[in-house]
């Protein structure tokens, strides 16, 4: 006689497929990331900030990237660095506090970067077409929640108390 093994309840079953499809997502995105580094000639952690200085509003001090990236100053003092001597940030005097030091993304730099993701946007937006309005609205709200977790995530990690 064979013994069944019980059923997993249709929850469980959903959050154990969720765990292992999430696990893949991830690894895919920092696959893409480094390829996409690789394409621009970039540190992955590199491409990442200059992505991020281009959503900011202006120019930010180093303090702020080590904010945006969750690096030491030091560290993001050594990326501004890397970014300054491949092209791609520039810095400055702030003119209202000549002590601060502004990085801002090159324009041109920028431009270039945007065209890369306008050419492979449309495949991504393309994923989205099956969805409707409540769908979208319901997958940015998990991407701000997934963005929030994953910054406090990091904050474990990196001041060891995991």
């Amino acid at each position: 006689m064979t013994q069944k093994t019980p059923a997993v309840p249709d929850r469980q079953r959903r959050m154990d497929e969720l765990a292992e499809v999430s696990r893949r997502h991830m690894a895919a995105y920092v696959m893409f990331n480094q390829a996409l580094a690789d394409y621009l000639r970039l540190h992955p952690t590199d491409l990442q900030c200059f992505n991020l200085l281009g959503l900011e509003p202006g120019p930010v001090t180093t303090g702020r990237i080590a904010e945006l990236t969750g690096l030491t100053t030091g560290s993001a003092t050594r990326l501004v660095d890397r970014l300054e001597r491949a092209g791609y940030v520039t810095r400055e005097r702030d003119t209202k506090d000549r002590r601060r030091v502004l990085v801002a993304p090159v324009p041109e730099r920028m431009m270039v970067f945007g065209e890369i993701w306008r050419r492979l946007d449309g495949d991504w937006f393309a994923l989205f077409e099956a969805y409707g309005a409540e769908d979208i609205d319901l997958i940015t709200s998990h991407m701000r929640r997934a963005v929030e977790l994953s910054t406090a995530q990091i904050e474990r990690l990196r001041s060891g108390t995991l």
